[in-house]
Order: structure tokens, then C-alpha cells, then sequence
């Protein structure tokens, strides 16, 4: 029998992990794209009116230009309120309020699940002629809408059930959303991701704001964030014990010796050869760890992993977390979803490019959070990304698919 153990490849913990953020937000896109197939007519699509809408309300019979002055209007005036609210749960934040906000995030989550799930659920009971009597509906929802609130904020719950209560809850926003006017939604689309742009990455953005004082004080941001499970090891741990993958940090405890150590010319790069294949890259004055490497070395070595303490601070966001997984705003499986919710009103060719422009923009965000080592936005490539692939669609790709149909050209 083999005593040594089996080494786990970088690349495969890094698949795993990105399987694990892709898998969710795929389903939720999923089911926004059934809801919208099944439920949205072109009457439903313009009868809402929600602070997005406030500014202007668009009009078939209006011009081109009227929508898009309308729709700019719209999505400037949802952004700004945007901003203060959040500028808001920093101040809150900042003056550990944090019970009032966990209470109000509960609160918000029970009515998504109270009152945009009854009614979505009586659209579909409705549609489908399902059989139900008012108490008894009245009861499941109840109870479905009070479990929910329980697994996401109240309680501990199993992983999976706080999981799966996000996705709804992410689905059933993201479908009223696609309730909006086409123009006000594709502006405001790229208004959001120009602003997660913008508060994430500015010195002085609220979400840049948030996330550096969660961090100076190591405690979590009452929000709702999707952690995905942690990628374990243990069939190639001794004892099947669990190797989690540690959060980027820097190095504070490498003295000052070491690096009097390194010479010039080919020491230098024999220096940095060494510490690249120890999972070490330079980083100004300090070192940072490249984690997935670190933890191979650390499986292979069977070497104990270190304890995550003050210094060993998590990042929110997409970013880790304290147990090694990676986090994804709720808001970015929202906009996920209407986008590509709103391709399925149009044609499903254009929902399998947008779905795929997501996708391949939330990977490359991914590779970015691993060579940046931050949080960082997850809206922005992918939106933008998502838009340009729909408008390519619509404008070039169907009329190419359309016209070789028609010529028999494609059989």
C-alpha cells in the first residue's frame, strides 16, 4: 500500500473553487430565465414603477433619444440612492450598529421571501392551475418565508440550506428587476457595474469604505454575501483531516536579514526562482504568499496550517473569507441574472452568449482576485461583457444565423 500521498495540483483546487461561485450563479440565472419564459408578457414588463423608474417612464411611442436621456435619468437617480444608502451602513457600521443592521437585512430578506416569492408563487399557481387553498398556501409560505430568514441570518443553519435560500432570494429580486423598461434596464446595468467600479476600487468609495474597516476590526459585514464551501483535502491529509486554503496576508514576521540576503544579477534571480517554487512572490518591502501554491506545499510537506489571527485578516467582497472560501455579493447574482433575464425576452441564441460572457467575465475577475490579491469588483467585467455580447448578438449574429438558415446553408 502507498504511504505517500497523492499531491493535489494548483490547478485542480483553483477549478474546484471556481465550480464552486460559477455552480450557484448559473442556477440563478437558470431560474430567472424559466420565470421570465413562463411569467413576462411585453404588458407585465412596463407596469411596475419602483424608485428605478421614478425620473421617467418610458413610453413605446417615444423617440430613440427620449429613452436614452429617460433611461440615463432613471439610472442616475437609482445610483445616487444607492450610494447614500450605503454611505449610510458605513456610518452605522462605523458606530457598531451592527445588531440594527443584521435586523434590517433579516427584515429585507423576509419580505423578498414573504412578499416577492407570494406573489411570484401565485403568479405560477395561477399559470399552471395548480389546486390550493388559501390556508394552507398561507401556511407554507409562512414557514418557508421564516426558515429562510433563519438560515441566512439568525441561526446556524447547514451550509447548503443558507446557500440555496440565497440563490432564491437573488432569483426572486432579479426577476422583478426584469419588470423594468427595456432601455432603463441595459443603462441601468451599466450604471451599476460604473458604480462597483468605482466603490470598490476609489479611496474613497463606500464599499472600499466598509470593507477596510471590516477588516481593521476582523469582524464580518452584516450583508448578504455567498460563501461557497471551502475546497477540502482529505484524502490527502494522514487521518483524513481538512487542509483549508489561508487567506492572502502579508508577511510581517520575515526579519529583516532575509531580505539584506538577496544580491543583484544572477543571486537575485536565483533568489526569485527559489521563492516562486516555494508559492513566494516579492511584494515592495514584504512577502506575500500565493495561497494555492502555499497550500500544496503545505499538503505535500504535511506541514499544520497556521491559525487565522488578527493579522490574518479576510477579505469581503469577492474575495476569502476566514475559512478559505471565496464570497460573492448577493447583488452581483442579481444583476447576473436580469441581465441575462432580459436577453430571454428577446431570444434565447442571445441568452447563451450573455450567459457565457458572464461567465468567462467572472473567471477573469477570479484570475485578477488571485494576481491583485484584494477584493475586488465582480459587476463590472462581467456586465460590461454580458451587454457587448447581447448587443453583438442581436445586431450581427442573428442576422447572420437567420439569413444562412434561409439558404439552407447551415444543413
Amino acid at each position: 500500500m502507498d504511504q505517500n500521498p497523492k499531491p493535489t495540483s494548483v490547478l485542480e483546487s483553483l477549478g474546484e473553487e471556481i465550480i464552486r461561485i460559477i455552480t450557484p450563479v448559473s442556477i440563478c440565472m437558470f431560474l430567472v430565465v424559466i420565470l421570465v419564459t413562463i411569467l413576462n408578457n411585453d404588458s407585465s414588463s412596463s407596469s411596475i414603477t419602483t424608485i428605478a423608474t421614478i425620473a421617467y417612464t418610458e413610453d413605446s411611442s417615444d423617440s430613440i433619444w427620449a429613452k436614452l436621456e429617460g433611461a440615463l435619468l432613471n439610472s442616475l437617480v437609482f445610483v445616487v440612492v444607492i450610494t447614500v444608502v450605503t454611505f449610510i451602513m458605513v456610518l452605522l457600521f462605523y458606530f457598531r450598529c451592527t445588531k440594527f443592521l443584521k435586523y434590517y437585512m433579516g427584515f429585507s430578506a423576509f419580505l423578498v421571501l414573504g412578499f416577492m416569492g407570494g406573489e411570484i408563487a401565485l403568479f405560477l399557481i395561477q399559470d399552471f392551475n395548480i389546486p390550493i387553498d388559501c390556508f394552507t398556501f398561507g401556511l407554507v409560505l409562512f414557514n418557508f418565508t421564516v426558515v429562510g430568514v433563519l438560515a441566512v441570518f439568525m441561526s446556524k443553519m447547514p451550509i447548503f440550506l443558507t446557500q440555496a435560500y440565497l440563490v432564491v432570494i437573488g432569483m426572486l429580486v432579479a426577476y422583478w428587476f426584469t419588470l423594468l423598461p427595456e432601455w432603463t434596464t441595459w443603462v441601468l446595468l451599466v450604471a451599476l457595474a460604473l458604480y462597483d467600479l468605482a466603490a470598490v476600487l476609489l479611496p474613497g468609495g463606500p464599499l472600499r469604505l466598509l470593507v477596510e474597516l471590516a477588516i481593521s476590526r476582523d469582524e464580518d459585514i452584516p450583508a448578504l454575501v455567498y460563501e461557497a464551501r471551502p475546497v477540502t483535502y482529505n484524502d490527502s491529509v494522514p487521518g483524513g483531516g481538512v487542509i483549508r486554503r489561508r487567506v492572502w496576508r502579508e508577511r510581517n514576521n520575515i526579519s529583516s536579514e532575509g531580505n539584506e540576503n538577496v544580491n543583484s544579477g544572477s543571486n537575485s534571480n536565483e533568489r526569485n526562482l527559489v521563492n516562486a517554487e516555494e508559492g513566494q512572490v516579492s511584494g515592495g518591502d514584504s512577502l506575500l504568499t500565493a495561497p494555492l501554491i502555499e497550500r500544496r506545499i503545505n499538503v505535500q510537506m504535511h506541514l499544520p496550517e497556521e491559525p487565522v489571527s488578527s493579522e490574518n485578516l479576510a477579505l469581503e467582497g469577492i474575495g476569502l473569507g476566514t475559512s478559505g472560501a471565496i464570497k460573492l455579493g448577493l447583488g452581483d447574482f442579481i444583476f447576473y441574472s436580469v441581465l441575462v433575464g432580459r436577453a430571454a425576452m428577446y431570444d434565447f441564441m442571445a441568452v447563451y452568449a450573455c450567459y457565457l460572457a458572464i461567465v468567462a467575465g467572472l473567471g477573469i475577475t477570479l484570475v485578477l482576485l488571485a494576481f491583485y490579491q484584494k477584493a475586488l469588483p465582480a459587476l463590472p467585467v462581467s456586465i460590461l461583457l454580458g451587454v457587448l455580447f447581447y448587443l453583438l448578438t442581436r445586431l450581427l449574429l442573428e442576422t447572420f444565423v437567420v439569413q444562412c438558415s434561409l439558404h439552407l446553408l447551415m444543413f
